[in-house]
This record gives C-alpha cells, sequence and structure tokens, in this order.
C-alpha cells in the first residue's frame, strides 16, 4: 500500500494512491501523519472507500509534513565513508534536521545567495515510524516501522564543515524533496537500487540493503536514547558520490535538478533555484 499527503486550494489530505496519477481520499485525516497518529492506521487507509481521483504529482507534500522528529545518520554507506576519509564507525552518527526543511517531492528549491556557495547532493532511504518505539530491540524493530520513502537531501558543505556540528549543514528551509510516498513495509524489501541523478547523470548508486546500520539497528540504538513515536522519520544516510568528494569538487548550480530514485519506492525531483 502507498500513502501520500496531497495538497489542493482546499488544504493537505491523507490519500491512499492508486496509480501514480490517482488517489483514493482518506476523509478526516489532513495528512499522512496524522494518520499514523491512529494505532490502526493501515486498516482505516486501506478501508477507505471514495471515488479514486485523478491528481498532478507536483501537488504531492512532503509524505509526512511535520514530523516531530526527523533523526539523520551521517556516515552509513561503506562507499561513503571511504570516499570522505574516514573509518568504520563503531556506533551511528546522529544529527536532527527540522521540519522547515521538509519539501514536495516535485517541488523548486530556492537557495539563498548566502547558502549556493557548496550545495551538495544526498540521496537517502527514509523510514518512517508507525507505532511509538521505546527502548526496543533490533529483532522487533521493523514492527515499529510503518513504511518507507525517499529523501533529496539537499546540502550546503560550507555550513556543515564550519563547525563539528553538521546540523547546520543539513536543515536548510525547504531544501528536502521527501516523497513521493509511503510505501508500507508489506510492500518493499530493501535491497535495489538507490541512485541519484545531478543533470541527468547518475551520480549515486548503492543497493540499500549496504547500510552499516541497517534501519532496525537504528531503531534499537535511537529508541534507548529517547522514544520515537508515529510520524517520526529517520534519513538511513547517503552512498558514495557526492560532489565535496570528488577532484575537483563538484556543486549544485542554479536551474540544476537533482532527482532521487529508489527501486520500489519511487522517483522525486527537485529544480535548484538560485535567489
Amino acid at each position: 500500500m502507498r500513502l501520500a499527503t496531497l495538497r489542493s486550494p482546499e488544504g493537505f489530505s491523507a490519500v491512499r494512491v492508486e496509480s501514480d496519477t490517482t488517489a483514493v481520499r482518506i476523509d478526516g485525516y489532513p495528512c499522512v501523519g496524522t494518520l499514523l497518529q491512529e494505532e490502526n492506521w493501515a486498516q482505516i487507509a486501506a478501508d477507505a472507500a471514495g471515488e479514486p481521483f485523478e491528481f498532478d504529482p507536483k501537488d504531492l507534500g512532503p509524505v509526512v509534513p511535520a514530523p516531530k522528529k526527523i533523526i539523520c545518520v551521517g556516515l552509513n554507506y561503506a562507499n561513503h565513508i571511504k570516499e570522505m576519509g574516514r573509518d568504520l564507525p563503531e556506533f551511528p552518527t546522529l544529527f536532527v534536521k527540522f521540519a522547515d526543511a521538509l519539501t514536495g517531492p516535485y517541488d523548486d528549491v530556492t537557495v539563498p545567495e548566502w547558502g549556493n556557495k557548496a550545495l551538495d547532493w544526498e540521496g537517502e532511504l527514509a523510514v518512517v515510524i508507525g507505532k511509538r518505539a521505546r527502548r526496543v530491540k533490533a529483532a522487533g524493530a521493523e514492527d515499529y516501522i510503518a513504511g518507507y520513502a525517499v529523501m533529496n537531501d539537499y546540502t550546503q558543505r560550507d555550513y556543515q564543515y564550519r563547525t563539528l556540528q553538521w546540523h547546520q549543514g543539513k536543515s536548510l528551509e525547504a531544501s528536502a524533496g521527501f516523497g513521493p510516498w509511503l510505501t508500507t513495509t508489506d510492500s518493499w524489501t530493501r535491497g535495489g537500487e538507490l541512485a541519484t541523478y545531478h543533470k541527468g547523470e547518475k551520480v549515486q548508486s548503492t543497493p540499500t540493503d549496504d547500510l552499516v546500520f541497517a534501519p532496525a539497528d537504528l531503531i534499537e540504538y535511537i529508541s534507548h536514547i529517547y522514544p520515537l513515536d508515529p510520524g517520526d522519520v529517520i534519513v538511513t544516510g547517503t552512498p558514495g558520490g557526492v560532489g565535496h568528494a570528488r577532484d575537483p569538487k563538484r556543486y549544485i548550480g542554479d536551474g540544476d535538478v537533482v532527482a532521487v530514485e529508489i527501486d520500489g519506492l519511487g522517483r522525486i525531483e527537485n529544480k535548484t533555484v538560485f535567489e
């Protein structure tokens, strides 16, 4: 099952996606995030019986527009760790992204003049939590996942490396395309390709099961620090191929389109617009 948050002149609404351009409205729920607050959210979504309608993919909003928490994982693909000149980690590297950083899966990303000097791409797999997880073990952690989505994690490398803390380069307003929808755990298996494209050229390509810390490991680790709530998002890290690690370095320019595609989850793409 695929669930999405759709924008219209009347506001947001949660929908069950029937095809890439048709959906059924889930009445009473303005977004996927509010739907996930229900214990029986999957049954509610499956039982929605409205008439299917056509939608424009550009009307898709961030699949969860306002998560309570967005936890990002740095250095979680071996090839990316090596290209950045680091050793494989013993523990996950965590930092936070605010909900203000999210934008729709096909929205333009507008970048201010002071933030466009070292703008880099990072395609990532996002894990969406489906029920409260507190001090859970990895062996049972999959039960706490509602589903998966794609994240287009624009990164300001100059801001990121101003200090030892990365957050400031990772949370630029409306810069992280998130979607196109949530694919529930029963409809997707990790292992397919994660690919990122810059101006049509494939710049990242790695299987999604090649993580140092798998989603279940991350849920165990994080939930022993603080609880994870329905709608919270874990962004699991990016593979090798980022522009900052190239020689010469390569960054995103005005008008460039960055697309991220994960087998079985869909494709999102965002056009970069410099103010």
